[in-house]
């Protein structure tokens, strides 16, 4: 049973965000067949946006191959997923008890406060929890203890990032349908801010002016196409055509297995954005049941690709500005006695792009461009920074990716240090 209500439901981003909708339904008395169509549709929209994050994760795992091995690049490299994975044999339980409070804490933070903003994006919850929990035990608190402390810290972050956040979401989106719930929130408050500072937002990047000649490039779908392809054309002629046949392609031409991954790329960022219409389109009207009964005007915070379809452009302009930065800090991190973080693709892309469209709605072209080198510099630098925090976890070759871990676990290693 505790396997089932913890890994299998609430450790499932797709049933967390479909049994909000089922509630939401439900308290609003809809009809069964507006129930279940709402229900099955939200946990559909959920399911198409994580397979094209999936395809998109999977051509970007094969670009950071071709990186490493054409650079010949070592260091940590982030990945949310691979430290919790490591995580997670030691405190396994401790991360479930202290996600599950946690989403507890945020409902009563959400009904009691003004920040009225409910989490959903369940796995960056748990990524969350994780971290959290392991700070703790490294600091030498454990037991009922360590789930209280956690589970407050969690339910706090869980409303009161949304909230910093929201002046700019609502700049992005023009309404207040939704909240953006991704602990990359601090790297996109920079964004914004910065952008603001160093652009003008009258100048979008959603108007770049395309001559007529290059017209199908007005297709984002093509465009992202052609931009991928010509980086994963520059990056493979670095690797070589022999590493690519015998490692990566399976014997395909190294020019033609890179051609496909770009377009590869371009398809799981294409699948993204169906997913994100269709999930909100269900979950804004299913969500309006929780806030009438339960948390009287209550947000939906929702994964960081629900304002990529807002700004398009600015995605791709995001993600090659933070990529950029990463690869500026790997020779800038060893002169502050750092450890190199190499790019991960993973996080710069999400957070990079979600930055972009942040930097875009407050500064433009200009925001886009200057708010998504600064994420990608927050998130090369934090990670190093939180190395030492995570205990013997800082040895496994791998950290937490986006803004708000590294900011968070450093300020609670400092508060526990304090204390010992």
């Amino acid at each position: 049973m505790y396997d089932l209500i913890m890994k299998d439901i609430l450790g499932s981003p797709a049933i967390l965000v479909g049994l909000f909708a089922l509630f939401g339904l439900l308290l609003q008395k809809k009809s069964s067949a507006e129930v279940i169509s709402g229900t099955l549709k939200t946990i559909m929209g959920f399911i198409i946006l994580g397979g094209g994050a999936g395809i998109l994760i999977s051509s970007l795992d094969i670009f950071g191959k071709m990186f490493e091995y054409a650079f010949n690049i070592q260091g940590v490299i982030p990945n949310n997923e691979a430290i919790v994975a490591v995580a997670q044999k030691t405190f396994g339980k401790e991360t479930a008890l202290i996600m599950l409070f946690g989403m507890l804490v945020n409902i009563l933070v959400a009904r009691i406060t003004k920040m009225k903003y409910i989490f959903l994006t369940g796995h960056h919850t748990m990524f969350m929890a994780c971290m959290i929990g392991v700070i703790l035990a490294t600091s030498g608190m454990t037991g009922i203890m360590m789930v209280i402390v956690g589970a407050m810290i969690l339910g706090f972050l869980m409303a009161a990032l949304p909230a910093m956040l929201q002046p700019f979401t609502r700049e992005i989106t023009g309404s207040d349908d939704f909240a953006i719930g991704h602990f990359g929130s601090i790297g996109y408050f920079c964004a914004a801010v910065i952008g603001k500072v160093a652009g003008d937002k009258e100048k979008s990047t959603e108007t770049i002016k395309v001559p007529q000649s290059l017209g199908f490039l007005r297709d984002t779908s093509v465009a992202v196409s052609l931009t991928m392809t010509i980086l994963f054309m520059v990056v493979a002629i670095a690797a070589g055509s022999e590493y690519i046949k015998t490692e990566l392609s399976g014997g395909q031409n190294f020019l033609i297995f890179s051609l496909m991954q770009g377009i590869t790329f371009a398809a799981g960022v294409y699948i993204i954005l169906a997913g994100v219409r269709m999930l909100l389109a269900e979950i804004i009207p299913a969500f309006k049941g929780i806030a009438d009964k339960i948390v009287p005007n209550a947000i939906p915070a929702l994964d960081c690709p629900a304002v990529f379809p807002f700004a398009p452009n600015a995605v791709i302009i995001g993600f090659f500005f933070s990529f950029i930065a990463g690869v500026v800090s790997m020779f800038i991190l060893p002169l502050f006695g750092l450890k190199i973080i190499v790019p991960g693709l993973i996080p710069h892309f999400f957070t990079g792009a979600a930055a972009g469209v942040f930097g875009n709605a407050t500064g433009g072209k200009r925001g886009a461009i200057v708010g998504s080198f600064a994420n990608g510099l927050l998130i090369s630098f934090l990670p190093a920074l939180l190395l030492p925090v995570l205990g013997d976890l800082g040895f496994q070759g791998t950290t937490f990716g986006d803004s708000d871990f590294g900011v968070v676990g450093i300020i609670i290693g400092f508060i526990s240090n304090l204390f010992n």
